[in-house]
């Protein structure tokens, strides 16, 4: 997967799990992996995180997007889209050869 999309898809999904391990079988990568990921779109910006101090587990956190996320996954979201509707294109073209040599 490249960077891009997986970018993607931790911003799609965040707001949908609360905590990594969730978020990494929805993804299908490692712990590892995700933290790894998560800590750099922290880094850049992306995502902001807060603890949940009432709770009795102090290792739990909240992850938010930040406007710069949302602004990000916005921008990544029409790349993708834009890049799925050429794909869909070359591919029409190609059935559509596909069947003028057919018939």
């Amino acid at each position: 997967m490249q960077n891009e999309e997986l970018t993607l898809n931790i911003l799609r999904t965040l707001p949908k799990v609360n905590n990594q391990k969730t978020l990494s079988t929805k993804l299908g990568f490692s712990i590892g992996k995700t933290n790894y990921v998560l800590k750099a779109l922290i880094d850049k910006g992306f995502i902001k995180v807060e603890n949940f101090f009432k709770n009795k587990n102090k290792n739990q956190y909240k992850y938010l997007l930040t406007q710069k996320g949302v602004e990000e996954k916005t921008k990544l979201t029409k790349k993708f889209i834009q890049k799925k509707k050429a794909e869909y294109e070359r591919l029409q073209k190609e059935l559509e050869y596909d069947m003028q040599k057919i018939g």
